[in-house]
This record gives structure tokens, C-alpha cells and sequence, in this order.
């Protein structure tokens, strides 16, 4: 006999939501279409780099250009 196990997930086993920002969500998808656009191009010169990379160069530059803004606010 084949017992059905039902699971319940518990409060504390739900993944926390986070809300971001209008203006971050559009900032992100303006960084992925500017990869998109540009991924052409990067790999004629760099034959090795995959999509993943390129895009992620994106966005670790908008990440410092952020802190170096935040700095400058201070």
C-alpha cells in the first residue's frame, strides 16, 4: 500500500520578497538590450566570451558607477 505524503510549506521556508525600483527594473532591462545589441560586435574581437559574460560586464560597471555616484553624494 502506497502512502501519499503531502508537505505544507512553512512561513519559515518561504523566500522573502523583495521590491525593487521602477527606475532599477528599467535600468536593467536598458543594460540588456544594450548587450544584446553590442554582443555582435564584442564577440568579433573576443571570440571566447559567451553572452552570460558580456552581460555581466554590463552590469558590474552600472554597479560601480552607482557606488561612485553614492560617494560622491557623501
Amino acid at each position: 500500500m502506497k502512502r501519499k505524503m503531502n508537505y505544507q510549506v512553512q512561513p519559515r521556508d518561504a523566500v522573502a520578497l523583495r521590491t525593487v525600483p521602477a527606475s532599477q527594473v528599467q535600468q536593467e532591462i536598458k543594460n540588456f538590450r544594450r548587450a544584446l545589441d553590442s554582443y555582435p560586435a564584442r564577440v568579433a574581437k573576443d571570440p571566447g566570451v559567451n553572452f552570460q559574460q558580456h552581460l555581466c560586464s554590463f552590469f558590474a560597471t552600472t554597479g560601480d558607477d552607482r557606488r561612485a555616484h553614492r560617494s560622491r553624494r557623501q
